[in-house]
């Protein structure tokens, strides 16, 4: 160095020459050469070096001051040294210490980063080796703006803790302290940097220790002020918690601790102000003052609830998400494979926050959408179809348990909640917020009389719940009447109860709120008249159960049709059912799935858990050789399967989430039934012992119900409700997963009935496990994609199909068998083979179920090839279907996926549905054409549709095969486990083609009592042939909940119309009953072909609504806008609601596949494409809410999909991950300028600046997954567009890659 720095610093100590001209000399001594490095790092060692302490002078401290300010200096590298230095040797050097003081004060959130990367280096490599950061922070420093971020919490750190030193105090739990503490003397001396001790005589100096050390307090409290300051805190606590907490330990042990402050009321206040600075990180918000309308726009809820929430005036269109979620859930086309429990308490998350609302304003929209759900079910249409049971499960079942995960979230984050009684305490103090938000929430439900009206089936229930209310204040009063005396002074009338005693109820069972609700005032109804005590109240049979009564005849129809009211009554029931007498254990099995199941709403999920244990009893102890323990458990296996495989039964099932557990336990039945040779001839489910076959079929027709068995693999994908790929081996997989689950802490991925349910079996199950099972399955999927291979006559499968088409003929050739117009055979069988005289002519072969599958498809071929050349009679081939079908249940299935894959593969002539050959449809065939018309125009929809017309009513061979079997079967209780496979298969077939009409028409004609919901059935046929139908009635959605785009005062003054959009009912009555749009849609969207067509109409919808709610604003014909600020605002919510019914219905439609799309395909190419327009036609808030709306339904249908949380499971984990940063990729491409696009520059900046603006607020963790490039990116796109803040906000949650980045903005908060 040119500049000989100490002897030059000798003359002008000498000379005493002002610092700032010293400094200017310094500057020039170091050269031209020397200005490239400027800040100098070696000047700042060696003057530091000097300065601490052989020249302590006054003047060279002044020299820091003008270095750092001129430039010269960088000041937090200068600042690093001087902590490292100063404070270990503050008690002996206190008059450095208070100058190193006032110069942090000043120079400490001074950060420049424009510097040349040589001399970058050696200051972060400085800073890390005098604080030592990285191995503080156990994280390598990576640029200069990380650095600055650890330097400034180890500053604010090591001043607590040498404050904490100096006082005498010493915290025993905290972390270890900072090292320039650690490395001090602690005794009362004075120490210099000789090591040399001698006694403090000073008094000036001694008080000039102490001042010093308020003073480190009085800085931090200064500095703390700062907005940039506090930025750099948040980094820390956003990026290191662990640390974050450490800091506030120091502030409680300082507040718990304040003798010291005792006598100074400003040092007391000087603290307070210091702690409440620091705490303010956690909760900092940047205020977006460059963008207003963008401001609140991403604020938009927060405060202004009055659109959003306001309950009084109706439902809000904010929360129709919960509505819809539940109308789709209750679907009967559908199973739920993920626990309904789990989606909704991951929806009451994402709608909380996304609506800024309070928890009472979200329990309470959660309890009207359920209620809603119920009602609409109060007239319900009359099919094979779940109905009022599912919903009820939704409202008293599901729902409560979701509330009950969220009160439990709140319980693991404030212990001390737990430990206070949560759940089952009566002290209010201990109540968690959320608790006390729901209790107000039920209170707020006595104000919506319409929705607690009880269907006529649970009145008495809801008396009852009512009656109870009113029994329990009875007691408590007599109790404090009489000393102790319990015992009430009479009966109480059953009359006036209500919903929401059914819902507190409910609430109770579940220790979500305890009986103090029944002193709310008003909660017990005045109708509850108190009686005289004339007769004892009706004994209830579970209390005879629970006393050791036998099982008989009389106390099981009770059973059955009471619903048990604890835990420890099924429990004793599951006992009976697997130990009990050979009579008592089917009798148990039946009343599990009575009542119990379907209306023991308080204690459902426990019913559920047992039901699918007793699908899989446990081996008996001792139970040794190649036999099954299952067969010993046939009669109860035969009474549990009846009993789940209803219709109401199997979905309250899927609700709870089981249905992969219900498959495992399926499995190994199917394989050991299906594996044994039945010993006498198949008798009817009627019977006292339920024979081999019917067992197997049974648990083989149930297992079918769990899949599309009859659709090829490719056909699986997609659909909220069953799930991309849906096959078995899928649901084996999610089996594992979950058993996976429950050995590890991620229990929270399941729902109360899955922590309730202790499977059979801990380990993996695989389906090669079930080879038997996994050769029909194979063979199915094979069927269903080719045509049979040929066979030759020593093949094992085709003697079994002789056998069984030899049985057939010889059945349907006996006198009066066969019709007067049947087609008599050739000699010997279908096939050609004679049959062999050994067989009895009446009887069929008894053969492992296995065997007989195997063989169906070919024996299926072969009738429906005679049958086709003529050699078999229509009425003989739907004969044997039949017989075959009697004979072995299980059959259908097969003959349901080969006549499903027939159809498609077009080779069959079609046959004349004339009603002598084939039954015909002529009669209702016209009146259900012309109903179906009606009902497509209720709801909007103007297509063609196919018409019969004047020519011959046609049908394909196997479709008329399969329809003319099916009005075969009687609509008994017995056979509904019929029904519900053959019902999904038969609708799909018909919606498949043109054929929809003719098919509802046969049955029209056979159950005239299904007609409505026939013809209701089939009109939705329309979606899965008309793509321009598809676009039609997702207008009719928008038209019926927001108003029409036609109508100039609609969109201003018509209420978001939830009932208009789903319907107060389900099938509006009149002379053509009508659906609402939205139900039509929910119970359409699973049966088009194209459903990626929905993203297009969806965000074609969602722009032209936010766009004309905009151009509505700009108008003055509206009575509602009295102002410039309240019009926008509620054009604003307009236009959130729109992009609210647009993702529901999105994530409704296809789930996670379209959410995917919409990602990486339908919103960038929506930016890409031009759109025509005429010129001046759009003002520039329209442009700006229609990139509001766009970034809204992104989000949040991102939301529903994959959650918002940091704990997403691990699968959707990676796919949120990658499908973010696809987007996210695009968007950082466009602000490079590698991309151009089409869209108005004030939409594409509304978008990305409100895009940002929601994920900081609504979904943090999803930042962090996105690569820090790109975060970079996008902030400097913001910054360009003075979105200073919003960029602050994206670059501090994006981890600690991006932590330098946020400091290299500092500079530019206000």
């Amino acid at each position: 160095m040119e500049f000989q720095f100490p002897v030059e610093l000798e003359k002008e100590l000498e000379r005493e020459a002002h610092p700032l001209a010293w400094a200017m000399k310094m500057g020039k001594g170091i050269g031209p050469r020397g200005l490239e490095e400027m800040p100098s790092p070696e000047l700042a060692q060696l003057i530091v070096s000097y300065l601490c302490f052989r020249h302590n002078h006054p003047s060279l401290w002044k020299f820091l001051h003008h270095a750092m300010s001129s430039g010269l200096l960088s000041p937090i590298h200068v600042l690093s040294l001087l902590t490292s230095r100063v404070i270990p040797q503050r008690r002996s050097q206190p008059e450095a210490y208070r100058l190193y003081l006032e110069l942090l004060s000043r120079y400490a959130l001074s950060f420049d980063a424009s510097m040349t990367d040589s001399c970058k280096v050696k200051i972060i490599e400085s800073l890390d080796a005098e604080l030592q950061l990285s191995q503080t922070f156990g994280a390598q420093v990576l640029d200069l703006g990380h650095a600055f971020v650890l330097f400034f919490f180890s500053i604010v750190t090591s001043l607590i803790d040498s404050s904490l030193d100096d006082w005498g105090f010493r915290m025993t739990t905290l972390d270890k302290p900072s090292r320039a503490v650690a490395s001090m003397d602690h005794q009362h001396m004075d120490v210099d940097s000789n090591g040399n001790y001698q006694i403090e005589r000073n008094e000036h100096r001694q008080q000039m220790r102490q001042k010093n050390s308020f003073m480190a307090i009085e800085v931090l409290e200064r500095l703390t002020e700062s907005t940039k300051a506090i930025v750099l805190l948040r980094l820390v606590y956003l990026n290191m918690p662990e640390k974050f907490d450490g800091l506030l330990q120091r502030l409680q042990f300082l507040e718990g601790n304040n003798l010291v402050f005792s006598n100074s009321k400003s040092a007391s206040q000087l603290l307070a102000r210091l702690s409440g600075n620091i705490r303010k990180a956690p909760s900092l918000e940047y205020q977006l003052k460059k963008q207003q309308l963008i401001r609140m726009l991403v604020n938009l809820g927060s405060n202004n609830p009055v659109f959003c929430c306001n309950f009084g005036s109706g439902p809000s269109g904010c929360w129709v998400p919960f509505d819809i979620y539940m109308e789709s859930a209750v679907d009967g086309k559908q199973l739920l494979i993920k626990s309904a429990i789990v989606i909704l308490t991951e929806k009451i998350y994402t709608l909380k926050m996304f609506n800024r609302a309070s928890w009472q304003e979200t329990f309470l929209a959660l309890w009207l959408s359920a209620l809603r759900l119920v009602q609409r079910e109060r007239d319900p249409l009359e099919g094979p179809i779940p109905h009022l049971e599912a919903r009820l499960c939704v409202l008293l079942s599901i729902v409560p348990l979701a509330i009950a995960n969220v009160l439990e979230d709140e319980a693991k984050l404030h212990p001390s909640v737990q430990e206070s009684g949560y759940g089952n305490g009566m002290d209010r103090k201990g109540f968690g917020a959320r608790k006390l938000s729901l209790i107000s929430s039920l209170q707020l439900l006595a104000n919506f009389s319409g929705l607690l009206c009880p269907p006529a089936s649970i009145t008495a229930g809801a008396n009852n719940a009512a009656a109870k209310a009113a029994c329990f204040i009875s007691i408590s009063k007599n109790a404090k009447d009489s000393l102790g005396s319990g015992s009430p002074t009479g009966n109480f009338l059953d009359k006036g109860g209500n919903m929401m005693h059914l819902i507190v109820e409910a609430c109770i069972a579940r220790n979500l709120i305890d009986t103090s609700a029944y002193f709310w005032p008003g909660y017990v109804p005045s109708s509850v008249v108190s009686l005289p005590d004339t007769s004892p109240s009706q004994r209830s049979p579970w209390s005879t159960l629970m006393e050791g009564a036998p099982l008989t005849d009389s106390l099981i129809d009770l059973l059955f049709t009471t619903p048990a009211s604890s835990l420890a009554e099924i429990e004793r029931l599951y006992l009976i059912a697997l130990n009990g007498s050979l009579e008592e254990r089917p009798a148990a099995a039946k009343i599990l799935c009575g009542a119990s199941l379907s209306r023991g709403w308080n204690i459902q999920e426990h019913v559920v858990s047992f039901v699918v244990k007793l699908l899989s009893p446990p081996v008996p102890p001792g139970h040794t050789g190649p036999r099954s323990h299952l067969i010993d458990h046939m009669r109860m296996l035969s009474a549990i399967l009846f009993g789940a495989s209803s219709i109401d039964t199997v979905h309250i099932l899927s609700l709870h989430g089981v249905i992969p557990e219900v498959a495992a336990s399926l499995m190994p039945l199917c394989e050991t039934f299906g594996s044994l040779i039945p010993t006498s001839s198949n008798k009817s489910s009627t019977g006292d012992e339920p024979s081999i076959y019917m067992v197997f079929s049974s648990a083989f027709l149930f297992l079918l119900r769990l899949y599309k068995f009859y659709r090829p693999p490719l056909e699986h994908s997609g659909g909220a409700g069953m799930g991309p790929g849906l096959t078995l081996e899928y649901l084996l997989l999610l089996r594992n997963s979950r058993i996976a689950a429950q050995n590890s802490c991620a229990q929270d991925e399941m729902g109360n009935s899955m922590k309730q349910l202790e499977l059979a079996s801990d380990k993996p199950i695989y389906i090669d496990y079930y080879p038997k099972l996994r050769a029909w399955y194979c063979q199915n999927r094979s069927c269903i994609a080719s045509t049979l291979p040929g066979l030759c006559g020593r093949n094992p499968v085709y003697q079994v199909a002789d056998k069984i088409l030899g049985m057939i003929y010889l059945k349907i050739t006996k006198p009066g068998a066969s019709s007067g117009n049947s087609l008599t055979p050739s000699s010997g069988n279908v096939c050609g083979s004679p049959v062999k005289s050994g067989e009895d002519a009446g009887q069929m072969p008894m053969l492992p179920a296995w065997e007989v599958l195997e063989a169906m498809p070919f024996v299926l071929e072969a009738i429906l090839t005679a049958c086709a050349h003529g050699r078999l009679s229509s009425r003989d081939l739907t004969t044997g279907l039949r017989d075959l079908v009697d004979f072995l249940p299980a059959s259908l299935g097969a003959i349901i996926s080969y006549l499903s894959a027939e159809v498609t593969r077009g080779i069959w002539k079609p046959v004349p549905m004339n009603g002598i050959d084939w039954p015909s449809p002529a009669a209702t065939l016209p009146s259900v054409e012309s109903e179906i018309k009606e009902i497509l125009a209720s709801v909007g929809v103007h297509v063609p549709i196919c018409s019969s017309g004047s020519s011959p009513l046609m049908l394909p061979l196997p479709v008329a095969a399969f329809v003319s079997l099916t009005l075969t079967f009687q609509l008994t209780k017995s056979l509904e486990y019929i029904h519900a496979v053959i019902g999904p298969a038969l609708e799909n077939c018909a919606s498949s083609y043109a054929w929809p009409t003719i098919i509802s028409s046969l049955w029209a004609q056979k159950v005239r009592r299904w007609h409505n919901f026939i013809v209701a059935s089939c009109s939705r046929s329309v979606c899965r042939q008309s793509k321009e139908a598809v676009a039609q009635i997702l207008r009719s959605c928008f038209t019926s909940f927001l108003g029409s785009l036609h109508n100039s005062n609609s969109l201003s003054t018509k209420q978001n119309n939830i009932n208009g959009l789903l319907g107060s009912q389900v099938l509006t009555p009149g002379v053509c009953p009508s659906l609402a749009a939205g139900f039509f849609y929910l119970r359409s969207d699973r049966m088009m072909p194209h459903i990626q067509r929905v993203n297009d109409v969806i965000i074609g919808l969602v722009s032209e609504y936010a766009r004309e709610s905009a151009a509505r604003w700009t108008s003055s014909d509206s009575p509602l806008l009295k102002s410039s600020q309240a019009s926008l605002s509620f054009t604003a919510v307009r236009a959130k609601e729109v992009a609210t019914l647009g993702a529901s219905l999105l994530c409704a439609s296809g789930g996670f596949q379209l959410v995917q799309e919409l990602y990486c395909e339908t919103v960038p190419t929506w930016f890409l494409s031009s759109k025509e327009e005429k010129p001046g036609r759009v003002s520039a808030v329209a442009r700006i809410l229609e990139g509001y709306a766009m970034s809204y339904m992104l989000m949040l249908s991102g939301s529903f999909v994959w959650g918002v949380g940091e704990k997403a499971r691990s699968c959707s984990f990676s796919r949120r991950a990658r499908i973010i940063g696809i987007h996210m990729d695009f968007l950082a491409r466009v602000l490079r300028g590698n991309i151009s696009l089409c869209c108005d520059p004030a939409t594409w900046k509304a978008y990305i600046s409100c895009l940002v603006g929601l994920m900081v607020s609504c979904a943090p963790a999803w930042i962090q997954q996105v690569k820090p490039e790109t975060l970079r990116t996008l902030a400097g796109g913001l910054k360009r567009w003075h979105e200073c803040e919003l960029a602050l906000s994206l670059l501090e949650r994006g981890g600690i890659s991006t932590i330098g980045s946020v400091a290299e903005l500092i500079n530019m908060i206000n």
